[in-house]
């Protein structure tokens, strides 16, 4: 008998903001999870959220009993018209929660939203530094790599690698979008 409590994945709200700033600043601040390297504040965070909302891109979140464990969401991969049906994955865990599904959670409810509405392509840019969770994560669930930038960013003192996965989603590239 499973006695594990229930991941819940819902869209996020505005309420989440607080929750998801703290799980994102730890990543800013403690590791190269994120290119990112000063925090933004909760106002920033709901200013974001907003666009990808916006841009009728999923923005999800994973709680057990209410609380926010991690949050996911899509965004434009480029502003190029052309690049309009690949989208650019983003997914952050509470430390302490990794290594409990959280992640695959999220990241297949990503995945599955994103298909359903159209998009064809999922690319996620991943730091070389540390984060072999995020790409064993990927890996899982159907991204290859595409590409390393080697030294493409620089942070906590080092240079970082940026390695590029990608995964089809729905039929891919298998026939044209019908919009």
């Amino acid at each position: 008998m499973d006695t594990a409590p229930t991941i819940a994945i819902r869209d996020s709200r505005p309420d989440d903001a607080d929750a998801i700033q703290r799980i994102y600043a730890h990543h800013v601040l403690s590791g190269a999870a994120s290119f990112e390297e000063v925090p933004p504040g909760v106002d920033e965070i709901l200013s974001r959220r907003q666009a990808v909302l916006d841009a009728k891109a999923p923005y999800i979140v994973a709680e057990i009993g209410g609380e926010v464990l991690g949050f996911a969401y899509a965004a434009k991969f480029r502003q190029r018209s052309a690049f309009r049906y690949t989208l650019e994955d983003s997914i952050y865990v509470e430390p302490e929660s990794t290594g409990r599904g959280v992640g695959t959670r999220l990241l297949s409810e990503l995945v599955e939203r994103c298909a359903a509405l159209g998009y064809r392509q999922m690319v996620a840019v991943i730091s070389g530094a540390g984060n072999g969770r995020s790409l064993s994560l990927h890996k899982r669930l159907g991204f290859v790599q595409a590409g390393r930038l080697p030294n493409a960013g620089f942070k906590h003192g080092r240079w970082v690698d940026a390695i590029i996965m990608q995964r089809a989603l729905g039929d891919g590239p298998d026939t044209p979008p019908t919009t």
